[in-house]
């Protein structure tokens, strides 16, 4: 299957969503934040990257761009919950208008990430 990088600065998160994308058959590596996910970029290519929005120590948005002026083409599936000031739907149209291949809003069911991944890596 697939390599999956997830940036997400929420531990338990990420672990759920390790535990899931490797039951469907992909290779996952994780991130806490956007500036690790780039260094990790440096010496590995994923297929696909996972990140949230809202994160200390470079948040989503500034990866999307950092990849886009990168001219990266890796799929992007960009993931939000907000926060009380800021909407998820806010976030997530912003990570659209960046470049993000897909968008999921937090909570999110295995179903509606599988949909996401798949579509994503079928591109």
């Amino acid at each position: 299957m697939a390599t999956v990088l997830v940036v997400d600065d929420d531990e338990t998160l990420r672990t759920m969503l390790e535990e899931m994308l490797s039951r469907d058959g992909h290779q996952v590596v994780t991130a806490c934040n956007g500036n690790e996910a780039l260094a990790m970029l440096q010496s590995r290519q994923p297929d696909l990257i996972i990140t949230d929005i809202l994160m200390p120590g470079g948040d989503g948005i500034e990866l999307i761009n950092t990849l886009k002026e990168q001219e990266n083409t890796i799929p992007l599936i960009a993931m939000s919950g907000g926060r009380r000031s800021i909407t998820s739907a806010f976030n997530l149209e912003s990570a659209s208008l960046m470049g993000a291949t897909a968008t999921l809003v937090k909570p999110f069911t295995r179903d509606q990430l599988r949909q996401a991944v798949t579509g994503c890596l079928s591109r």
